[in-house]
């Protein structure tokens, strides 16, 4: 890499959030420090790390956040016995979207997440190739860094429905029309379908189908989603177009927990459900 290379594909934005700007900060002091404890202006470290002077004094000063692969170079060249490989995860983590990083923050606090979803495949089960394609769907098309920014959120979440805990326990509703929209393509989708028959076999994990030729369907209003959280309370997410906001209100939640009830009840049972998935793999 040389003095001249896009930045973007060395690092990310700062999000304009607390947050993020506090860990952004935190990894650029740690840098900092260790970068004069080695004596190296920043011209110098920046020669050896093989990246832009401009760059260096941009995560420096907290307005960047580093790669890990950035991390693990200057912690080799600034002798830093692995103090600064450890701030991959912060810097990982500040990376995502606000939204994605409060959802992932409510997710693990949940003992059970119970979610309908008609018109995409719910996040938490999305393969990589579909969460790209849906992304890559959105218009006006985001910049490609913010694809894969958003996508890579989207993955990290994934890690707690495989968790070996156990916790919470999920359970998916996905409207028949998710299961037959060509999101990426044939490929893509039979993929797709492989991966929710393959989720549907853990035992904290009961994926449902809700078929389109159903006469009743509680769930017309759009997704939903209700997070039962380990302290007792409840908390309830909708997302539809540029909105993605939190419900607290019991009153709100209570009416989210009863549809998310009957929409169960409308579904095919979950041994129903693979089967139904299984049948409609075999047609993609």
């Amino acid at each position: 890499m040389d003095g001249n290379e896009d930045m973007d594909e060395v690092g990310w934005e700062v999000d304009a959030d607390g947050e993020s700007i506090a860990i952004a900060e935190l990894i650029g002091r740690q840098l900092k420090l260790w970068r004069e404890a080695a004596e190296l202006r920043a011209v110098e470290f920046a020669s050896l790390m093989g990246y832009g002077e401009d760059l260096i004094h941009k995560v420096e000063r907290g307005v960047r956040i580093p790669r890990p692969e950035f991390l693990e170079r200057a912690d080799d060249v600034l002798h830093a016995s692995g103090h600064l490989k450890a701030l991959k995860k912060d810097a990982e983590k500040a990376r995502y979207p606000k939204k994605v990083r409060d959802l992932a923050k409510l997710e693990a606090q949940a003992v059970e997440l119970c979610a309908y979803n008609n018109s995409l495949i719910h996040g938490l089960l999305q393969t990589e190739e579909y969460a790209l394609a849906e992304v890559r769907n959105r218009q006006p098309p985001f910049p490609e860094r913010e694809v894969e920014r958003r996508v890579a959120g989207r993955m990290a979440r994934q890690e707690i429905v495989d968790h070996a805990s156990g916790r919470p326990v999920f359970s998916f509703v996905q409207c028949e029309s998710t299961l037959r929209r060509a999101n990426g393509g044939r490929m893509v989708m039979r993929g797709q379908l492989e991966r929710l028959l393959e989720v549907g076999q853990l035992r904290n994990v009961t994926i449902q189908v809700l078929p389109l030729d159903r006469e009743e369907n509680a769930g017309m209003g759009g997704s939903l989603t209700v997070f039962k959280l380990k302290g007792g309370d409840n908390v309830g997410h909708l997302a539809v177009q540029l909105v993605s906001r939190l419900v607290t209100d019991p009153r709100d939640i209570q009416t989210l927990e009863m549809r998310y009830g009957m929409i169960r009840a409308q579904a095919l049972t979950p041994r129903e459900s693979l089967a139904f998935i299984e049948k409609v793999r075999g047609e993609t």
